[in-house]
């Protein structure tokens, strides 16, 4: 599969789900009035409309579930940028009252890895990769902080707590990393496109004897669904468009 459908996979599935049904909803109306089966389909009429309830139900679940799976992943991507520069924020802090030479030690290591996680990383997220540049910055900010000279400079408490900061953006880092490199189930949306085609039908089988009113309630279905379900799949990468997470907590902390 070429590099840019693996990065942008979920985009293409929006574009199959706004057209999939789309298409599906005129080849019904074709098949119901006009196919040489439109007889042999009008024989099952007498579906009752609150059976279309079952199924819809069905549907609208499935599609809320993957909404929230979608969304919730939005969310712990944004809170991931926050929580890595709220803790490059508190090394700042608690290195303020050190000595000169160990305080800049600690600024330039801590500016140096922001400047590589917005410059050199956040572009790449978006293709679900990530930068050993960045990787190195964070390794080298590590090593600022449990150098023996720092040690020896800081009180055990608020050099542990350095350390502890340096842990918890690490930790972020990688959580914002894997959230990047998520990629759209197919099984879930192949079931929840299942159920979306179920409940077509049974909304054609209920009005398939009243042709103008079958026609408004599968376009009002498709209306629906199609431009739901296609929002929804766009947002699959939060470090994508047209909802990516932003970068400027971090880019705050950058030397430029």
């Amino acid at each position: 599969m070429p590099a840019f459908l693996v990065s942008y996979d979920h985009y293409l599935l929006a574009a199959f789900a706004l057209f999939g049904t789309l298409g599906a909803a005129a080849l019904m109306l074709y098949l119901a009035h006009k196919s040489r089966f439109a007889v042999v389909i009008r024989q099952y009429r007498g579906l009752s409309p609150p059976f279309v309830n079952v199924v819809g139900v069905l549907f609208a679940l499935t599609l809320a579930f993957l909404a929230n799976d979608t969304w919730n992943a939005h969310d712990r991507a944004v809170n991931a940028v926050y929580h890595e520069a709220g803790a490059l924020r508190s090394i700042l802090a608690l290195a303020a009252p050190l000595p000169a030479p160990q305080r800049q030690a600690v600024t330039q290591a801590v500016r140096s890895y922001a400047d590589s996680a917005v410059h050199q990383e956040w572009p790449l997220l978006a293709h679900r990769q990530s930068s050993e540049q960045t990787a190195q910055a964070m390794a080298f900010l590590l090593e600022t902080l449990a150098g023996s000279d720092m040690a020896a400079t800081v009180s055990p408490a608020i050099h542990a707590e350095m350390l502890r900061q340096a842990v918890v953006a690490r930790d972020a880092r990688e959580s914002r990393i894997a959230l990047s490199k998520t990629h759209v189930n197919p099984l879930k949306w192949l079931g929840m496109a299942f159920l979306g085609l179920l409940t077509m039908i049974s909304i054609a089988m209920v009005y398939v004897d009243q042709p103008k009113a079958e026609i408004l309630a599968i376009a009002l279905f498709a209306a629906a669904a199609a431009p739901t379900a296609a929002i929804v799949l766009v947002q699959g990468n939060p470090f994508q468009p047209p909802s990516a997470a932003s970068a400027a907590p971090i880019a705050s902390l950058s030397s430029g």
